[in-house]
């Protein structure tokens, strides 16, 4: 039996008022969330490496996140896939990368896998640096930024395009994969995907499941915090030039001093 494991995030809005709470940490309460942008990319992808696959194949996503991450899966789950983990304990709170990862890894160990797949990056961290500490912690070579993906049984194979060439890289598994929004567009859940959805099964892990200390994980076990933020100040009414003849002068002397030109 192929296993795929998908790691998927439950994100605040883009477009919500995203602000830091007293410990300096995201506020994920004053926002709404959904799943990642990017992670609709890692669901569209495992998907397709299911249907290829044929028979014999379990698709599973794996979240960690407070309660309201549990939306991610099931948005991930009514657009395909078998079943659902989502790692939530209060003492994740805080988490950085590096406890992510610790926690990530040691929750698709315990269901198991023969390849793995998770987006670039967050689209609230945005630091991209899950998947390789992910790929370290569980022993397994990673194969990143795959703009198509394949695979020919335990053989894969990407495409990543850079900005010189478009390079084919390929592994056996078992692989970690991370792929970017250039895969194409992740197909939109069927009403009948939504209704089954709720049908399948979703476990929740705390972790003492995991046999994680809380001090390895959360704020307590963050290798790096945000130690002062300030307030983006409020937007201030713009200079209007009025074009009297010499209105391109002075538009190109304020550009100048702005730097922008």
């Amino acid at each position: 039996m192929l296993r795929i494991t998908a790691l998927v995030k439950h994100t605040p809005e883009l477009t919500g008022d995203r602000r830091f709470a007293a410990d300096l940490t995201l506020d994920r309460e004053a926002v709404g969330g959904r799943l990642s942008e990017l992670d609709e990319h890692t669901a569209e992808q495992a998907i397709r490496l299911a249907e290829g696959a044929g028979a014999g194949v379990e698709l599973t996503y794996v979240t960690m996140g407070p309660p309201a991450a549990a939306e991610a899966l099931r948005k991930a789950l009514s657009m395909g896939g078998d079943r659902a983990v989502h790692v939530s304990d209060p003492s994740l709170h805080g988490a950085d990368a590096h406890s992510t990862s610790l926690v990530l890894a040691r929750a698709v160990e315990r269901i198991g896998y023969d390849i793995v797949l998770c987006g670039m990056a967050s689209t609230d961290a945005g630091t991209g640096a899950v998947p390789a500490m992910l790929a370290e912690r569980l022993g397994i070579p990673q194969i990143s930024l795959a703009s198509r993906l394949s695979l020919d049984g335990d053989h894969v194979t990407i495409e990543r395009e850079t900005q010189l060439a478009t390079e084919t890289v390929e592994g056996n598994l078992p692989a970690l994969v991370s792929v970017t929004d250039r895969t194409g567009e992740a197909r939109y859940p069927s009403f009948k995907g939504i209704m089954a959805a709720k049908k399948k099964k979703v476990e929740t892990w705390s972790l003492a499941d995991l046999d994680i200390d809380a001090e390895l994980a959360g704020l307590a076990g963050a290798y790096t915090k945000v130690l002062s933020a300030t307030a983006r100040p409020p937007r201030t009414g713009g200079e209007i030039v009025t074009d009297d003849g010499a209105g391109a002068g002075e538009l190109a002397a304020f550009l100048s001093a702005q730097k922008f030109i």
